[in-house]
């Protein structure tokens, strides 16, 4: 009877410890997916680092992660705008600053730099309109003055003479010195 008893006792003894073994290994599979998985947040803060090396095409594939992971990160669109800017691919950058325009219409240095893209892509007048609204939503914001200075930019190559004078005097005004 003992025998028989301990054969029982030890049998159910293994299927306890073979149901703790399978559980332990599924929480440490689940805890180190887990921790593998990087958020848009770890994304965007990637392509950052990489911006400020200039190494723009890693910046803005980090961008592409980050939105992949969530499609409407703002900043992840804004950030990947500014890299395409500065690489040159200004339609590109157009047109991840709609998309932000999209989901904040109310970012000033968005339409900034849209303004700025729009210029380099010879579109003055599309840039004015940028600028111009800009402006409106934000009349004191730090890089106002330069946004006033490139709307001027931008109407001296319209042959907009006396608005482009207007508009330097204001960024003067507003401190700008470049």
């Amino acid at each position: 009877m003992v025998e028989a008893n301990k054969h029982i006792f030890f049998k159910h003894f293994l299927g306890l410890m073979r149901l703790i073994c399978a559980s332990f290994i599924d929480l440490m599979t689940l805890m180190t997916s887990a921790e593998c998985q990087q958020t848009a947040e770890d994304w965007l803060n990637r392509g950052a680092a990489f911006y400020n090396e200039s190494k723009y095409d890693e910046a803005i594939e980090a961008y592409d992660e980050a939105i992949r992971l969530d499609p409407d990160f703002a900043d992840a669109w804004y950030k990947k705008g500014v890299a395409l800017k500065n690489r040159g691919k200004y339609d590109e950058a157009i047109k991840a600053y709609d998309k932000v325009i999209r989901l904040n219409p109310k970012d000033a240095y968005v339409w900034h730099n849209k303004g700025y893209a729009l210029y380099a892509m010879g579109k003055y007048d599309e840039a004015i309109e940028a600028y111009d609204e800009a402006i409106q939503l934000a009349p004191y914001y730090a890089a106002v003055a330069a946004t006033w200075n490139n709307k001027g930019v931008a109407l001296k190559a319209l042959g907009r003479t006396s608005e482009a004078d207007a508009a330097f005097a204001k960024a003067k005004e507003m401190g700008y010195t470049g």
